[in-house]
Order: C-alpha cells, then structure tokens, then sequence
C-alpha cells in the first residue's frame, strides 16, 4: 500500500486501520452484515476522513439497496451533498436495474461504483454505464472482484479501481499473484471476455 500500488478499502464494521501514506476508500457496508444504520454509518465517515484526511479519499460511497436501484436512488440522494462536503469524491453505486433512464444521479456524482449481481456488473448494462461514466468524466470501480478475468474484464470496462476479498485469504501467496495481475494491466492488452 505504502508503493501506491494497492489501497485500504474500507466499512464500518471492520475497524480496519488504514495505513501511513495508503490511499483509501470508504464503502458503507451495506452488501453483508455490516450496515449500522444511517445515524451511525455517517459517524463512521465523518471520523474516517477526519482521522485519514480527505485527502488520501478516493471516494465515499453512498448508502445503497443491493440489486435494487430504485430503492438505491431514494437511499442515496439524501447523502449525495453531505459527502461532498466532507471535501471527498462521492461515489454511487449502481444496482440491477441502475441502466432504466433517470437512476443514475450523474450530476451529483463523481464515480460510478458497479455494484449490483455479478451478473448484472459484468453484463452489458453495467458496461454501458460504465461508459456512460466516462464520457461524462466520471471514474468507474466495480466491486467485488477477486480473480485475474474480473480484474481485467473490469479494466476492459474502464475501471480504475476494484474492491475484493482476495487478499484476505492466504495473503502470502495471493499478494504476488495479484500485484502479477495488476502489472498485466499495464503491459498486456485486454481484450473483450
């Protein structure tokens, strides 16, 4: 982390400790068991990024409804300004059915995190928005990405950045082999899976 090659994602119920110098992300919990509700979830953030510095934020996400959009829309809108004025990118996360006209807040945001079924963020929908994302100059991140053809049908999509679980489980054998899979990205071409 301390290279700039990986950084420290972040939730409320994991109490990590990011790093001197990592860069970090903070993600709400909302996918598993880790969502304190919102009262406490905004605590969290708050003091997250007074402690690490906005500074080193890529983004915070938005309270989010997994695979659902609608629902997504109406939980996250309220947070959209209140993040930003924490001095952080805000950052939401599009859900199965996200790709309908008018579920995309795009003006109050400024990453598209592909969230959502893994059908649905590896499938043209998501691809679509991810696109979108980028023509209108907003970074993409897809979430949930723990083998070499996620990493790279996430970079094939213009993800910059992707969150998983992969280190977490035999970290001694599977940092070499993800820092290989990153090191891919820059040096081999990706083509569509």
């Amino acid at each position: 982390m301390s290279a700039g090659l990986l950084g420290c994602m972040t939730t409320p119920s994991q109490g990590n400790r990011v790093p001197d110098g990592a860069l970090y992300a903070c993600d709400n919990g909302r996918f598993g068991k880790g969502w304190p509700g919102p009262e406490r979830w905004w605590a969290w953030l708050t003091s997250t990024v007074d402690r690490y510095g906005a500074d080193r934020c890529l983004w915070a996400v938005a309270p989010d409804v997994p695979m659902d959009a609608e629902a997504t829309l109406s939980d996250s809108r309220p947070w959209l300004a209140p993040i930003r004025a924490l001095g952080v990118p805000v950052a939401y996360a599009a859900q199965d059915g996200s790709q309908a006209p008018g579920l995309i807040p795009w003006d109050e945001i400024d990453l598209l995190f592909l969230a959502g079924s893994t059908e649905w963020k590896t499938g043209p929908y998501a691809a679509q928005l991810a696109d979108e994302a980028q023509r209108r100059g907003k970074t993409v991140h897809m979430g949930r990405v723990n083998s070499r053809r996620r990493l790279r049908l996430a970079h094939h999509m213009g993800c910059t950045t992707a969150d998983g679980t992969y280190l977490a489980f035999a970290p001694d054998v599977n940092l070499p082999r993800l820092l290989a899979w990153t090191r891919e990205l820059t040096t081999a071409p990706t083509l569509p899976i």
